[in-house]
């Protein structure tokens, strides 16, 4: 499984774009958050991704934080949501925003995304009650951590060992905070691991 994308955009539309990977160019679908958060392109890149993989095709998502590939994966376990309806989802609403109106079972907030009809909204905010953290863990898990690739790479390490992304970002933010600018990535992972296990 393809689990993220690490090189230049070569390419950028309205729901996608391509990455350049050593000279292989990767097909993605993404938010429009994601598509505004990785920059001009000829910029370098680091995306999340998620394969789907079906009968007919083979579809790779790209996120810029874990948080929107967490909501991700729990929007398109919701019967009647697929991929792009997700996306739409999460074009309109941030994982914070969305946890917040899961939790206060806002169905007029889902159901502005294109594609989502008060039915699909009103099934997404019974089915993703309590799936999706506190609005409050969300609000942090949303924000990328102020390192920038350091603190990435650091997430990655954290998810690798099989900390919760929710777990791994507060920790990552945590310890950049405390290290601040110019963090090696060694110390980063040090002191994370030490805040996680608190």
């Amino acid at each position: 499984m393809i689990a993220r994308l690490t090189g230049t955009l070569a390419e950028s539309s309205a729901d996608g774009a391509v990455i350049d990977v050593a000279g292989v160019g990767y097909a993605v679908l993404a938010s429009a958050r994601t598509l505004d958060a990785i920059g001009p392109v000829g910029g370098a890149v680091l995306l999340l991704t998620e394969l789907q993989v079906r009968e007919d095709s083979m579809t790779l998502f790209a996120f810029a934080t874990a948080a929107e590939r967490e909501s991700f994966r729990a929007l398109t376990s919701v019967q009647g949501v697929g991929g792009r309806v997700a996306l739409a989802i999460l074009s309109v609403l941030g994982p914070a925003e969305l946890a917040a109106a899961v939790a206060h079972a806002d169905k007029a907030m889902i159901a502005r995304a294109n594609g989502v009809g008060p039915k699909l909204a009103q099934r997404i905010a019974m089915e993703l009650t309590g799936k999706l953290g506190s609005p409050t863990l969300a609000a942090v898990v949303g924000s990328p951590p102020p390192t920038g690739t350091t603190a990435r790479d650091a997430l990655s390490a954290l998810a690798n060992l099989g900390f919760k992304p929710a777990e791994a970002t507060a920790a990552v933010t945590a310890a950049a905070g405390e290290i601040g600018e110019g963090a090696t990535l060694d110390a980063l992972v040090r002191l994370a691991l030490r805040k996680a296990a608190k």
